[in-house]
Order: C-alpha cells, then sequence, then structure tokens
C-alpha cells in the first residue's frame, strides 16, 4: 500500500473512511463529544494522515479516534486492537538495536517502521491513557517510546495489561518476541 506521495487511490480512500466510521460508530466511550463530521472533514483535507491511517490498519491496528488535544485541536488515533497489532510484531525496538544483533536478525525495528507509516511509538502516559479506555494487550505487550537515558545504556521499555493491571518493563532493546509489537499514535 506504500507510494511515494502517500496518497490512497480515492476508492482506497472511500473505503477506509467506511471501515473508520463504523468503527468510530461502535466505540463511542472512545470519544465522547467528538462528532464524526469533523473527523472526516479533517481526514479528507489531510490526505498523508489517511495514507498513515491505512498502514495502521493493514497491519492490524484497528485505529480509533481516542480524543483530541485542547490546546491544538488535533484528533488522537491510536491502534486500538485488542491485542498488540499482529502485523508489527517481533521486531526489536530500534533501528540501532537491529544493527546490533549478529545473529537470528529480526524483519525489523519497532521505531523505524513506525516512522515509515508515518506514525510514532506511544509514550508511557500515552499507552497508560489507551488502557483507560478497554483492556488492551493482556496476552502481549507493545513496545512503547524509550526515555533517551534508558536507551543510552542498551535498554527499551514495554507495556502490558496484567491482572487488571498496566505493567511497563524494561528489556534489551536488540531484543525481540513473537508476542511483542508496537502500538502508534497520531496526530490529525
Amino acid at each position: 500500500m506504500e507510494n511515494k506521495d502517500k496518497r490512497l487511490p480515492t476508492d482506497q480512500a472511500e473505503a477506509l473512511l467506511q471501515v473508520l466510521w463504523e468503527r468510530f460508530s461502535e466505540n463511542p466511550d472512545r470519544h465522547p463529544d467528538i462528532a464524526w463530521s469533523d473527523v472526516k472533514a479533517r481526514l479528507e483535507s489531510n490526505p498523508e494522515a489517511l495514507w498513515t491511517l491505512a498502514q495502521m490498519e493493514a497491519g492490524g491496528g484497528e485505529p480509533d479516534v481516542i480524543g483530541q488535544d485542547g490546546q491544538t485541536g488535533t484528533y488522537l488515533f491510536c491502534d486500538c486492537a485488542p491485542e498488540s497489532p499482529a502485523g508489527r510484531r517481533a521486531l526489536c525496538y530500534d533501528l540501532r538495536a537491529l544493527e546490533a544483533r549478529k545473529a537470528n536478525k529480526p524483519a525489523g525495528s519497532a521505531v523505524e517502521t513506525a516512522e515509515s507509516m508515518g506514525a510514532a511509538l506511544l509514550t508511557e502516559a500515552e499507552y497508560r491513557t489507551l488502557q483507560e479506555l478497554g483492556a488492551f494487550d493482556q496476552k502481549t505487550s507493545s513496545w512503547i517510546a524509550t526515555p533517551d537515558e534508558v536507551r543510552a545504556l542498551g535498554g527499551a521499555l514495554f507495556c502490558d495489561r496484567r491482572f487488571g493491571r498496566v505493567f511497563t518493563y524494561h528489556n534489551g532493546a536488540d531484543s525481540y518476541y513473537a508476542a511483542r509489537g508496537f502500538r502508534c499514535l497520531l496526530r490529525v
């Protein structure tokens, strides 16, 4: 689905808008007081954002609006799949970690994959906010944006939800697991 100008063909854009509208309508608790007509107008005027949402959808992320920034008015789209998106698992944290692996390299890294999609990994605070809207990652885990001081020591952070609580953990940035992926956030 990737293309150089990051625009979807009209038929794909219309199909994606339909999917997003259905998800938006089925999950009103994620975005109270936000009208779909306003979200749709913003998306239609921002083809690159629609392209990014298509990338999020293609990876199994099930993106949906989870709020609106009170200062900028931007809508916050996040991967809302119950588990870490299936098409974005088994990746190490970033390119530096990927290049450091001597053997059994994964197919890529979470940070660079998110950037290539036009999105970003969730911060720990954003991940915890998402968890207030539902129970996510009860069987999987998701890499999150890692503070520079942790990354400088070779580590990276990930989160999950177990026993009704959200946990933040650490691992070597070069590690990867079949059940660990990443969630994206997109501001539109």
